[in-house]
């Protein structure tokens, strides 16, 4: 069986972001901790013993201890069930979490030669010693195989495919680490994670700018799918007084609208949809706003940290 656990839903910042005071981070704060999510990363596992995470946030510490799955064998000084890392951006939310596996347990980090270099160019990820932490590059629409830290297949297999976004922020106005333009495929990546003992799949697009035919046709019939649900409309932060750019400019997708990632996969048959990478001003996480409510009747669901879906 493949398991899925969410470990964070929110987008960079979490909710509540620190320094917000949105009405969704006013009431995580106050009356309704209930809204408080760490940032997007999943841990997937095909045996319930071996786990791998997608993307590692800033938040990884406070959920591995919130993650009993993800604790330490009893009885054992050291150990992680940890095996590897694989990342779909170079966003700080996707990568900063690897400073807190430091500790020398070895696991397997994977990501595209675009990500890696990122990694390389910026020594303070030379904490993560090559000789526990083998980096592996993955190529866009090549398959391969999840292996644990002694070689032995996982029993996972990941496609990663490109999507419409954007590079890392912090690289806008600057030359890409391994030389080549900005914006360029392998930026953003999504992922088809499939169960080869069983050969059940699930998807996970944690940042998307827009839908288009090939990735509706990806989608079309899984079994389940993640999916990017950073802002309820492309203005909202803006409209919001919260900031300057609109989700498209962010590389997100909205989720309303003509265009939004509700209308765009209505018609894709997916049998469970998950939005992942929700923004604290999203106002689709308040359980009784309208918005709420039209993704719920969109047969969407709005994850709470640690919800486990089991194919």
């Amino acid at each position: 069986m493949l398991r899925v656990v969410v470990l964070g839903a929110a987008a960079g910042g979490g909710v509540p972001q620190w320094n917000c005071g949105c009405p969704v981070c006013q009431a995580a704060r106050g009356d309704d901790p209930a809204l408080r999510r760490t940032q997007a990363s999943v841990a997937i596992s095909a045996d319930g013993v071996h786990w791998f995470l997608i993307n590692a946030s800033p938040d990884l510490r406070q959920q591995l201890i919130q993650t009993p799955q993800l604790h330490p064998r009893h009885g054992q000084l050291r150990h992680s069930p940890i095996a590897g890392v694989i990342l779909t951006n170079g966003e700080v939310d996707a990568v900063a979490g690897l400073l807190s596996m430091r500790e020398g347990s070895p696991f397997t980090l994977y990501a595209h030669r675009r990500v890696l270099a990122i990694l390389t160019a910026n020594s303070i990820f030379n904490v993560l010693n090559e000789r526990a932490v083998k980096r592996c590059e993955i190529a866009i629409d090549q398959p391969f195989e999840l292996t644990l830290p002694d070689g032995t297949p996982a029993g996972i297999e990941v496609l990663p495919f490109a999507v419409a976004g954007k590079g890392a922020w912090y690289l806008e106005g600057a030359a890409h680490p391994n030389g080549e333009a900005q914006n360029d495929t392998g930026d953003t990546l999504g992922l088809r994670i499939t169960d080869r003992s069983t050969g059940k799949s699930f998807y996970f697009v944690a940042a998307c700018a827009e839908v288009g035919p090939e990735l509706k046709q990806r989608l079309a019939g899984a079994s389940l799918a993640f999916f990017d649900g950073t802002v309820w409309r492309d203005d909202e932060l803006i409209a919001a007084g919260l900031g300057h750019k609109t989700g498209q400019a962010m590389g997100h997708i909205a989720m309303s609208g003509e265009a939004g990632a509700l209308a765009a996969l209505a018609d894709c048959g997916i049998t469970q949809k998950i939005f992942l990478h929700i923004n604290n001003s999203n106002p689709a996480l308040l359980p009784d706003s309208a918005e709420r409510k039209a993704v719920d009747r969109a047969g969407w669901q709005i994850p709470a940290d640690g919800m486990e879906v089991v194919l």
